[in-house]
């Protein structure tokens, strides 16, 4: 079995730094910053483990930007959730959270 590689987006690395930073300084982003951390070790493990969306509900922008044919979401702490597609190459990429 092929190593998964988790890629950020350009906006969920911007979103991933600042809770990083803030990690420190504020309980909500440790705690968000350390589900996000479980959720893709556990993807990582499963690359399925998320609620798939249904194809024709994957917004156009996420087609045209990242070539998106499939789209997976997991449920974070405070309604937030992540949104991560799987590439031919057992690639994961995390588009948004």
């Amino acid at each position: 079995m092929k190593e998964v590689r988790v890629v950020l987006s350009p906006e969920a690395e911007e979103v991933y730094k600042h809770l990083n930073q803030e990690a420190e300084s504020s309980k909500q982003e440790r705690m968000l910053l350390k589900a996000v951390n479980q959720k893709i070790d556990l993807i990582k493990t499963n690359i399925h483990y998320g609620d798939p969306i249904s194809k024709n509900l994957i917004p156009e922008e996420y087609k045209i930007k990242y070539g998106t044919t499939n789209l997976f979401r997991v449920e974070l702490p405070n309604f937030w959730r992540m949104l991560y597609t799987l590439t031919n190459n057992e690639e994961v990429r995390i588009i948004v959270f």
